[in-house]
């Protein structure tokens, strides 16, 4: 299958990685020069320096998968939608409220347009070996791409969730369900290393992991987290970054009516981090930096700015 991809971080390029050693053909572009540069380095086989270039060399109808922040689909799509023909697909893969995601869909598909909302779980990790699909759109889409979406994900690894919006509403409930499984371990952890018997937490992570009823992908992050930065964590940020989901989905459960009160404490801690940072807050910027591989100091030194701002 020819595909052309739109986005080129640490997800998109290896899921191009991926792509690619399944058998597809990928044309990739991305906006920015440098992230063109890297992902050639990584070995992407074509790389484009314009959207137009992308679309003429997809042959129709064409299937145009992109992986951009949320903040960036409308930008993208309002450029390409004039370059693409009636019948072509779109696959938006970020992360993206799923309310925004229905619009969108709508103004796609009045267009003639066909469109898949799919939320990827896994991390760059899962992206380059096997990722978590959930896929929302017409049930038609869905099964005539299900080969596609099988070599992208583990096995039996990716799933139709319903219509337009809803891959993306069921990737945004569980990320807030990792809100509170991350905040969770981070605090269990944090009353460990304040308790006088001194555990040695990176054995707790190990032993945790052996058969127990905590035992999970997390715990196992955090085990890597130790070894890598050391059980003090002083080289990690105290402030906790936030990207949107857990916020979107204590937004969302409260227009259901549903009280999510360990989904909404855990995205208020990460807010109150950033004026009040720990050693909770060291732990779980760690397991972001292991699963997702989000920078560990950058929301640091963007706080200690700020504060200075404010000081002036």
């Amino acid at each position: 299958m020819k595909i052309g991809y739109i986005g080129l971080g640490k997800m998109g390029r290896n899921m191009v990685l991926r792509m690619q050693e399944k058998g597809h053909s990928v044309v990739a572009f991305n906006r920015n020069l440098e992230g063109r540069k890297d992902a050639r380095k990584a070995g992407v086989k074509k790389v484009v320096d314009s959207l137009s270039e992308l679309v003429k060399n997809l042959p129709a109808p064409r299937l145009v998968w992109i992986m951009v922040s949320h903040k960036g689909v409308d930008e993208v799509l309002d450029k390409l939608l004039p370059l693409l023909s009636k019948g072509d697909t779109i696959i938006d893969g970020g992360n993206c409220f799923f309310e925004e995601t229905v619009h969108r869909a709508k103004k796609v598909t009045k267009s003639g347009f066909r469109f898949l909302d799919v939320g990827v779980s896994g991390g760059p990790s899962g992206a380059r070996s096997g990722a978590c699909l959930m896929i929302g759109g017409e049930k038609k889409d869905f099964i005539r791409l299900k080969n596609l979406f099988a070599d992208l994900s583990v096995p039996d690894g990716f799933g139709y969730m319903g219509g337009h919006g809803a891959g993306h509403f069921v990737k945004m409930v569980h990320n807030g369900i990792e809100y509170g499984m991350m905040q969770a371990l981070s605090e269990g952890f944090a009353i460990m290393k304040k308790s006088p018997l001194k555990p040695d937490l990176t054995e707790v992570a190990r032993l945790y992991n052996k058969g127990s009823v905590v035992e999970s992908r997390l715990v196992g992050w955090l085990e890597s987290a130790f070894k890598k930065f050391g059980v003090e964590l002083d080289d990690v940020s105290g402030a906790v970054a936030h990207t949107g989901e857990g916020e979107w989905t204590v937004k969302s459960a409260k227009a259901l009516g549903i009280p999510a009160p360990i989904i909404e404490g855990s995205f208020q801690f990460r807010v109150a981090s950033a004026t009040a940072p720990s050693y909770t807050g060291k732990v779980l910027s760690a397991l972001r930096n292991q699963f997702g591989g989000h920078d560990f100091k950058k929301f640091r030194t963007h706080l200690k700015i700020n504060r200075k701002k404010s000081k002036k």
